[in-house]
């Protein structure tokens, strides 16, 4: 099992005495009821659970709503939230999962959860299965049974992941009567259980969020009134910082004011940490697809030169990543260095040759517009693949909710996306990724890589999976159906007067708004 690493390489006052320091650690004695207000350039799909699997939504849905389990800040296993107690059942071969509520919490409406309630929130998402849902990370998940308040979980294969899979913003427990059954809830309420209730919602605009008064779970101290701003790309979200119209900026600055940050900056404080985050380049591999063969996508992975796109694009603010699972978390490799050790035209041009397609090759790459450096990177790699001659790349900018609806309906030769690790385990690089019914959608689907992500899960002790996950991704680093391009850092800025933005975001999903106070 891996632990998440957090590296804080700046707390942002350099202080000249202890005694100073001191009082700057301490929350201050101002008005609980200020507003502390945080930017952000992430994007929220859905105000649904059931239709949302990307970070913008679940950074919102990790404050209003509960799980069963969550993770503390650091932690690398799951903790019990709306849970009292939650642990597999002995003698099921991790096939069976037995959760006991925490008594007395309530909705807003007044009602008190029950089993029921989690039951209805996890097959719903099984049932609705949008296409930009996380119906795919309850793969394993075979049905659920509930009484009073104990909830099973019985499971169609064995999943040591499972409890990892319950603390994500699939396992985000609903009103069942507030929430349709079999289509998604439409309008801008949210009616949860989360250390913070949504008063106001503009999409694309702002969240506003209150304490919940009423909250039972993992969470121990009330936060303060959060103001959650969402600001339509990189640049805007760094003018908004630059005016003071914000106390907090995170996911994401450019990549040039990341680089400039300076720690002895008075006025600010930053804090980067080692992230799990990563982005890789996915290739549609369907027939109809002019990437179908499998050279093709070889070929395109000796072009590829990650060192030059981490250190111009994004001016060193990411690592050059060769594996699927990042560096940091059981199982990385470098799989892909391995493979495609430098560039090579040569070497592509020969397996084109090979394959006799006629060159040069034609795609289209699209990207999600206002995602940070997301234009310059895919001119950056339509540059390195049309250099050698043998390719040319048609590029596409589109708004965020229809990127992934192309991506999500395989519309889409090639594309760029970010991803956020669900949780602190490998197996979310896996299944997700590149299983059979992975929500990346390439159309790639192996027996050998679905039997190696499948037997992963069967070990409670994580790091006996370790040789399933190296010989998964020698298997992707073969058959190319994504090519990884590098590796994020987690940075967060504040302004002096605000603290706890080092535990905001760690890795884990877990957005946490309510470790943010005046100082």
């Amino acid at each position: 099992m891996r632990s998440v690493r957090i590296r804080i390489l700046a707390t942002l006052l350099v202080l000249a005495a202890v005694g100073v320091g001191g009082w700057q650690l301490m929350p201050s004695q101002e008005d609980p009821s200020k507003t502390i207000k945080v930017g952000t350039s992430d994007v929220v799909t859905s105000l649904d659970p059931a239709g949302a699997y990307d970070a913008g939504s679940w950074a919102l849905f990790s404050n209003v709503f509960q799980s069963l389990l969550t993770f503390d800040a650091g932690g690398a296993k799951p903790v019990p939230d709306a849970a009292e107690s939650c642990a597999f059942v002995k003698g099921s071969d991790l096939k069976t999962y037995e959760c006991e509520l925490r008594e007395g919490i309530t909705f807003p409406s007044g009602r008190e959860m029950t089993g029921e309630d989690v039951k209805y929130s996890f097959d719903r998402v099984k049932k609705i299965k949008s296409d930009v849902g996380p119906s795919s990370l309850l793969d394993t998940l075979k049905s659920v049974t509930a009484k009073g308040l104990t909830v099973t979980f019985h499971l169609s294969s064995p999943d040591a992941t499972f409890p990892f899979k319950v603390a994500t913003g699939a396992g985000s427990i609903v009103d069942r009567e507030k929430y349709p059954a079999d289509g998604l809830r439409t309008d801008s309420g949210v009616d949860g259980t989360g250390p913070y209730e949504l008063t106001a919602y503009t999409k694309e605009t702002k969240a506003v969020l209150a304490p919940n008064g009423h909250y039972k779970g993992a969470v121990k101290d009330a936060g303060r009134p959060v103001e959650l701003l969402y600001y339509k790309d990189a640049e805007a979200l760094n003018s908004a910082w630059d005016k003071k119209q914000i106390d907090t900026a995170a996911r994401q600055l450019p990549p040039k004011t990341l680089a400039e940050l300076n720690p002895s900056d008075p006025t600010m404080r930053v804090s980067e940490a080692d992230s799990s985050e990563i982005r890789n380049l996915y290739l549609n591999t369907r027939s109809s697809s002019p990437l179908h063969e499998e050279k093709v996508r070889q070929a395109m992975a000796w072009l590829i030169d990650r060192e030059r796109l981490a250190a111009t694009v994004y001016e060193g603010t990411v690592d050059p990543l060769y594996s699927l699972i990042p560096a940091g978390i059981t199982g990385h490799t470098t799989s892909f260095f391995d493979a495609y050790p430098q560039r090579s035209a040569k070497k592509a041009k020969d397996l084109l040759e090979e394959a006799g397609v006629s060159l040069p090759v034609r795609f289209t790459y699209g990207y999600g517009t206002g995602r940070a450096s997301a234009a310059d990177e895919a001119a950056e790699l339509k540059r390195q693949l049309e250099a050698s001659g043998l390719f040319k790349v048609t590029v596409k900018g589109y708004e965020w909710t229809d990127f992934q609806k192309r991506w999500a309906t395989g519309k889409l030769d090639a594309y760029a996306v970010g991803w956020v690790a669900d949780y602190p385990d490998p197996d979310t690089y896996g299944g997700p990724l590149v299983g059979s019914d992975g929500t990346m959608n390439t159309g790639y689907s192996s027996k050998e890589v679905d039997r190696l992500i499948q037997a992963s899960q069967q070990f409670e002790e994580r790091g006996d999976a370790t040789e399933d996950f190296r010989s998964m991704q020698d298997a992707i680093a073969r058959d190319v159906p994504v090519i990884p391009l590098w590796q994020a850092k987690e940075y967060v800025v504040t302004s002096e007067d605000v603290g706890g933005g080092q535990y905001l975001s760690d890795g884990t999903g877990v957005f946490r708004l309510w470790r943010l106070n005046w100082i």
